[in-house]
């Protein structure tokens, strides 16, 4: 029966992630999940696609603060705590959303880190944002979808093709997924229709098309060819043959409830 082996929650777009034991869902997502965003005073989003060097900044979130850190520079904090914020008005893709501004402390510091102007933005009141031809859903400062599964079936075979192709296997983490399964073939994923997993129905929405990001050492920053070179070889995306894709999109059904490592999937 397929289990959940791994959550992960991003809380900040593109940037470092970490490992949860359990995570509540609420109408966008995960709690915490993607709920920051880095963008350019224009408010264009960024992510590893252009700086690769996000994958270095690590995240820490409590209820209380966001801290941010990496290696050679001051770990700053920003407080959660109730305030007036200063709207800036963001685009994700082609969705344009209301922001709050995180202030000028973080702006600073990310902008020394990543060598560009940059601010950091938070999904505050006004923020609202719906997923693509799906009415009722919305999604966090995620790409598309306010969830992504792989399986570990998957990445194993994956990696089979990697090594018998003479390069080195790739870590599930370069697929920042929110749920890691268990306990099933290889991209059987790909059929799932709806399914619940603990307190939380979610459906299927899709493959996942995969981008440069899968390429990036999540530890390094430092680019590669692969796995994008050798899902190019069995993993073609239908609706466009020059996508490829790996793992699945997800929208939860049920807006409130809880993942925990360990729960079984249940079809429905």
């Amino acid at each position: 029966m397929p289990r959940v082996s791994g959550l992960f929650i991003y809380p900040v777009k593109s940037c470092r992630g970490h490992a949860v034991s359990a995570a509540a869902v609420d109408a966008w997502g995960f709690v915490a999940d993607r709920r920051y965003m880095v963008v350019s005073p224009a408010g264009d989003f960024f992510t590893q696609r252009q700086f690769p060097r996000m994958a270095l900044i690590e995240t820490e979130l409590t209820a209380a603060r966001l801290a941010l850190a990496a290696a050679g520079h001051p770990a700053i904090e920003i407080s959660l705590l109730p305030r007036q914020p200063t709207t800036l008005a963001a685009k994700i893709w082609k969705d344009a959303v209301l922001t709050d501004d995180c202030g000028d402390a973080v702006a600073d510091w990310l902008t020394r880190f990543l060598g560009t102007p940059a601010r950091l933005v938070h999904m505050g009141a006004d923020y609202h944002r719906p997923v693509k031809a799906q009415p009722g859903d919305t999604v966090s400062f995620a790409d598309g979808y306010p969830f992504l599964a792989i399986t570990e079936a998957s990445v194993a075979q994956l990696n089979d093709r990697i090594i018998a192709a003479g390069a080195e296997p790739v870590p599930s983490n370069r697929f920042r997924a929110n749920l890691v399964l268990s306990g099933c073939e290889a991209f059987a994923e790909d059929a799932w229709a709806r399914f619940r997993v603990g307190e939380v129905t979610f459906r299927n929405a899709g493959p996942c098309i995969r981008c440069s990001v899968t390429t990036t050492d999540q530890h390094t920053a430092k680019r590669g060819k692969e796995p994008l070179r050798t899902l190019a070889t069995f993993r073609r995306a239908d609706a466009d043959p020059t996508d490829v894709k790996f793992g699945v999109n997800l929208i939860n059904e049920t807006k409130s409830g809880t993942v925990r490592v360990g729960d079984e999937l249940l079809f429905l």
